[in-house]
């Protein structure tokens, strides 16, 4: 499994707006090939940042099968335009996990 970390950073006025077209977009995910989960998280001590965290059976399905679907640009054009600045996108991979 592979987690894209997404931190994505929002314009003031904008969390309720963002926060619901996040929710809007689940279904999106949840169809979008070898996506086995999603969730956003903010930020306490920076409440402007959030993390976007979905699990990808593979790199690919996020780097090529999602990004080039239809199902992302629904994405960015929900969420797209509560952007204060442009999302820093990572993958990483378990490599120990406790319990």
């Amino acid at each position: 499994m592979i987690y894209e970390i997404a931190e994505l950073y929002i314009k003031p006025e904008a969390h309720a707006a963002f926060q619901a077209a996040v929710a809007q977009a689940v279904p999106i995910f949840k169809a979008a090939k070898g996506c086995q989960s999603m969730r956003l998280d903010r930020d306490i001590e920076t409440p402007d940042t959030y993390h976007l965290v979905i699990e990808w059976e593979t790199l690919e399905n996020h780097t090529v099968d999602f990004r080039g679907s239809s199902g992302f640009q629904d994405w960015r054009g929900l969420v797209g335009g509560h952007f204060a600045l442009p999302p820093k996108v990572e993958h990483f991979e378990t490599v120990v996990a406790g319990f």
